[in-house]
């Protein structure tokens, strides 16, 4: 009994994971945030009015809060007319419907700031929303801006977590 139990295993073990019905993850495709989302703006600013809609905001009467992709809690102010916002145009470029994104306002190689989207993005919808930001990432200074995915979970549940994710400045956060 113990030889056919050892040899069923070592079958199993053998057997590539889609022959099993066990989808990989996007990050163990080795994929990085260009193969999934493109981002097309990338705006902080200190208080400026726009139509960009606000990203989904649970507030209730508290601050929203998650833990980031660095492991520290984390909480994104509201969006006001007079308050800091960053301001981001991204289509989701993979294949699957994405539902939270967690994003990244870098300025020379440096986190500075992260944001969070929960809805359903569809492949090649293009959506641009904005997001309350710490008054303290302010001033940037000389480095551009960029705004990078650094976690994304899938509808189906997949995950995917960035590869090269930016050094983190804490004084900002």
């Amino acid at each position: 009994m113990f030889p056919r139990m050892l040899a069923r295993c070592a079958l199993f073990l053998a057997t590539p994971l889609f022959l099993l019905g066990v989808e990989t993850t996007p990050a163990t495709q080795q994929l990085h945030g260009h193969d999934l989302i493109h981002v097309s703006n990338c705006h902080p600013s200190m208080n400026e009015m726009t139509s960009y809609p606000s990203a989904y905001y649970p507030y209730a009467g508290r601050p929203w809060g998650w833990t980031s992709v660095y492991g520290y809690a984390y909480t994104m102010p509201p969006v006001t007319t007079t308050s800091p916002a960053l301001q981001i145009d991204y289509t989701n470029v993979y294949t699957k419907p994405m539902k939270d994104i967690e994003f990244g306002l870098v300025a020379r190689g440096v986190l500075i700031a992260e944001v969070r989207d929960v809805g359903t993005f569809s492949p090649g919808a293009e959506i641009k929303h904005k997001f309350g930001i710490s008054e303290n990432v302010f001033p940037i200074g000389t480095g551009l801006p960029q705004c990078v995915p650094l976690k994304i979970t899938f509808e189906d549940g997949t995950k995917w977590k960035s590869p090269r994710l930016p050094a983190l400045r804490q004084s900002a956060m």
